[in-house]
Formats: C-alpha cells, structure tokens, sequence
C-alpha cells in the first residue's frame, strides 16, 4: 500500500496518530456537562441542531464518493453507508423525542459546522489544497484517488464518537435512570454503531491500496483535518452554565484570580531522570579528553573506571529507594487519609536522598564537566509528547494570570533552564540544585537547594507566600514521583504524571486516593449542580492521574 506497512491497515494507524485529539474533546465544557448528566438541555439541542447540518454534509459526500469510486462493490459500500446516514436523518426527530428532547426549528449553521462541512464537500469534489482534481475531465483513477480521500475526511468523525461515549459510559451506573442522555451515550456505544464505523474505516483501507506514499500522505492531512475540525465544533458548542473546564476560565483576572502551576521536572516532563544525562555528558567528556600516545591506557582505565562508578551508584541508588520505600510503608492501610503519617514517613526518606547525592559528590563523577556543554544537552533534551506546547501556550501574553514554577531534585538547574530555553518559555521559574563551576568548569560539588520532599514542600510554600493572600488564587501541582507526595496534597488539584507504582502504594498506604482526571472532573460537574458551586480543596486526600500532556492541557487551557 504505497509508503504505509499494511497491517492493521491505514484508518486505525491514523486514528492511533491522531488519538490525543480526542482528549481535546473529551475536556470539552460540553461533554464534561453531558458525562455529568447536567448538561443544559437547550445547549443540548443545539447541538442537535448542528447535527442535521452535518449528517446532510455526510450524505452529500457520500453521494460525490459514490460517484467517484470506479468499482461495483466499492461503490455498492458507499451507498449503503450514505443509506445509514439518509435513515438516521429520517427518525432524527422520532429518536430525539424517544431520548426525551424536542428538536428545536430548522436552525442556521454556526462558523465551526459551516467550516466542518465546507471542508468535508470541498474533498468529496476534489477541490483539496495542493491536490486539485477537475471533477468532469477526471479519469476513473483520479476520480478513485477523491472517494478514498472522502473516506479520510469522514472515518475519523465516527470513530471519535464511538471512542469518547465508551469513555463516557465506562463512568456511568447500568441502573441509574436519572442520567437525561443515557439513551443517548448508549446509542453510540451500541454494537450497529461500532459496526458502521468500522465499514467506514475499512472502505477507506480498501480504497487506500492502489495509492501512491504521496496520496497516502493526503489522506493523513485530511484525517487531521478533520479530527481539528471536531475539536472546534465541539470547543464552540455555547454553554451556559458553570462548567469545570477548562480551569483557566474558573479565575477572574479583573477580580485579581491566579492560577499557580508548579511541576517536577524528571519522569514528569522528562522521559529520562537527569542524572542519567549528566552521567552520559561526563563519559563523553572524558572520551574527548583522552590523549594520545602512551598515556591511552590510563586514560581508557579512568573512563572505565568513571562508568563503573557510575553504574555502582546507579544501582546503589535503586536498591535503597526500594529498601527505604518498602521501610516507611506501613503494612496495614490507614482507616482515613493521614497527612501527618505521610510526613513522618517522608522525613526518613530525606535522609535517603540526601545521603545518596553526598556520595555523588564524594565520587568526584561530576567533576570536570563544562556548563556550555551541559547548556547544549538540555536544549537537545526531548520532552515528553505535549509539555513544551502546554507550557508554551499558558506563559503566552493571553495568560497573564498565569505563574509556571519547576521544582526538581536535578543537580543542574542549568539543564532544565536550557530545556526551556525556547521562545516564551524562557519566563519560567526554575527551583533546583546547582552543579557548582570554577571558570565554566564543573568542580564536581553540588549546590543542594531541594533534596527531600520537605524542601520541596518548603519552596512551595515560600512561592505561595511571596504572593500575598488578596486574590483569588488557584494552584495546581504536575508530578510522579515519591519525593512529589506532599506539594501534590498540599495543592489544590495535584496531578499526577505516569505510574510510579512507589509513589501509588505508599500514597494508598496513608489513605491518598487516586482517580482518572476525566472522571474526578465528572463528579466535579456533578458538585456544581448538587452544591451550587465546585470547589478544589487542598489537603483533601485526593490525586488526579493523567497519562498525557494532552490531558493536562486540555483540563487547564482547552482546546
């Protein structure tokens, strides 16, 4: 199949590419309200309004696809799926009715459906940028070449649906009958409707075959396309009611409301701890230094010598982080969360920590190293998927109400700032540990800032208290790991990153809960109608996970 490996074939590649779009939806004021079971029901029938308008768009390209396409079952498939969209416009009205909704006049398109359905018919005529196809002078193959783009534009539409309302029944009670748009969520969790999203998806896979790496890279830009599109469409549907998401818009800048975001950096927004970094610029360091001649032997000796120490306090460090894990957590789980238990056990785990970086500094591994080099590995340093574009986007000018801190155990604060060092991102604050420097050249002492879990808490509190306490303030706290337990609890929403099974176990040990961000921001909507209001609160016992960035984002900033 052209550029593309077959297996699976090309619609569920494009769709695991573009998945974290589906995040974007997910967040949305609109689908959190509906999970929740709270949704307006005039926003709802908004939205079902802006429905009819898509479904006709569907038809339509699927009757220009029909057209296109120059094989009898190819174009067989196509009528069939054109015939399911004709029906569902039919008992549009009656299935509405039957979900207890009164479809509102004929309504006029909003700009985000007007943009979703020009795109969808300006495909299905062949009219794609870069990709003109003149529809009547066509030859059959070209008018083949449209129907599978046609296909690319409409398959990631179902699929999403059919994704994100199985995330959304996944959170509801079988017997609840008070949920108004359970009938709703189950009709798009139901077998038939999986079923048509996969023959879209697998018309596409078979329209696909014949086409060359460059047509298949069309369809992916349309795929994406599409996906964005429906972020939008979803993004703009009018709430008017108080919603969870996105955070940003719970503050109000005039009435001076702050939103306070503090991170861990290693294994948070790091694939990799930073000493392993440190430990590959320093054995690159000595390689260079080698000299020739007859000293090579003590020189390849000292560089052997360094990764064996190096190794030594690596594999140190793992056994007693598991020995001094295993050591505070109690056999027995608290009845209740204990704040205080959990302090108690953690002042045991500074020592850990700080004994662990004075060998370090006694093995002289860190000599010798030049800050222009370290500068460099950072800047080259990989985030992990969406964390520069987050943090990008909340320390833009928009976001004035906004303060980024990164609080880390890594030895080298000049690694993280060089890691940010890009555009907007030079603004952030960086609270760390300091490799000490003689002339640019490392003296292989560490300047230790935050070693222990209570300097960190420590920082944390010394930022919040440099603030003043006359607005409105809101924090939020991204890490993954042991040393991160108290900050999390200590802010008002603590986010979890990844799955430290350390950091869950001793967490649970002292009655710390945690739960899917996505869900917790259900039962959060759910407060707004049951209380009047939905607060975050500090200290409540209770983590958010996240398995993306893409979730943090579209939580705090939407789409």
């Amino acid at each position: 199949m052209g550029g593309m490996d077959v297996e699976g074939g090309i619609a569920r590649k494009l769709w695991h590419k573009f998945r974290s779009e589906s995040v974007f939806v997910n967040y949305t004021p609109f689908f959190v309200c509906l999970a929740a079971g709270n949704l307006n029901a005039d926003a709802f029938l908004h939205y079902l309004s802006q429905d009819v308008h898509l479904l006709n768009a569907f038809a339509n390209a699927y009757k220009l696809a029909e057209e296109c396409a120059d094989d009898e079952e190819d174009k067989k498939a196509i009528r069939k799926l054109r015939k399911h969209v004709k029906d569902k416009l039919k008992s549009h009205d009656s299935r509405v009715r039957e979900w207890g909704f009164e479809l509102p006049e004929e309504s006029t398109s909003t700009n985000a459906t007007a943009k979703y359905t020009d795109f969808l018919l300006a495909t299905a005529t062949g009219r794609i940028e870069g990709e003109k196809v003149p529809g009547k002078i066509a030859t059959p193959f070209e008018k083949t070449k449209v129907a599978a783009y046609t296909l690319g534009a409409i398959a990631p539409c179902m699929r999403l649906f059919a994704f994100i309302n199985k995330e959304i029944q996944a959170l509801l009670d079988p017997n609840d009958s008070s949920h108004i748009y359970k009938k709703w969520i189950d009709h798009y969790c139901s077998q038939n409707f999986e079923a048509y999203a996969f023959r879209i998806e697998e018309l596409l896979d078979t329209l696909s075959i014949s086409l060359t790496g460059e047509e298949l890279d069309v369809i992916e830009k349309l795929y994406h396309q599409s996906m964005r599109l429906e972020v939008d469409f979803f993004s703009s549907q009018p709430i008017i009611q108080e919603a969870v998401v996105p955070l940003s818009r719970m503050l109000d800048p005039a009435a001076g409301g702050q939103l306070t975001i503090f991170c861990d950096f290693d294994l948070t927004c790091t694939a990799f701890d930073s000493s392993a970094i440190l430990a590959e610029l320093a054995i690159i360091t000595m390689q260079k230094a080698e000299p020739d001649g007859p000293e090579t032997q003590l020189a390849q000796m000292s560089l052997a010598d360094l990764r064996s120490t190096w190794d030594a306090l690596s594999t140190q460090y793992t056994e007693e982080f598991e020995q001094c894990v295993e050591s505070i957590t109690p056999t027995e789980t608290v009845k209740s969360f204990s704040y205080e238990g959990l302090c108690e056990a953690l002042q045991q785990f500074a020592d850990f920590e700080k004994k662990a970086n004075s060998r370090v500094v006694q093995s002289g591994v860190l000599k010798g190293l030049n800050q222009e080099d370290i500068k460099r590995a950072g800047q080259s340093l990989i985030l992990q998927d969406g964390c520069k574009w987050f943090f990008n986007k909340i320390m833009k000018v928009e976001n004035p109400t906004a303060a980024v801190h990164i609080l880390s155990y890594c030895w080298c604060g000049d690694l993280i700032r060089s890691a940010f060092s890009s555009g907007d991102l030079k603004a952030l604050n960086v609270h760390s540990n300091e490799l000490a420097c003689e002339e640019s050249i490392t003296t292989g002492e560490i300047t230790k800032k935050l070693e222990s879990p209570m300097e960190k808490l420590q920082a944390f509190n010394n930022i919040l208290n440099s603030r003043g306490n006359d607005c409105q303030h809101l924090t939020v706290y991204i890490g993954g790991s042991v040393g991160d337990l108290l900050c999390l609890l200590e802010a008002d929403i603590g986010i979890v990153m990844g799955s430290s099974p350390s950091l869950r176990r001793l967490g649970e040990q002292f009655g710390v809960s945690f739960v899917p961000l996505f869900s917790g921001l259900v039962v959060k909507q759910r407060e707004v109608v049951e209380v009047g209001s939905s607060t975050w609160k500090k200290l409540s016992g209770t983590l958010y996970t996240v398995s993306s960035w893409d979730e943090i984002h579209a939580f705090i900033l939407g789409s």
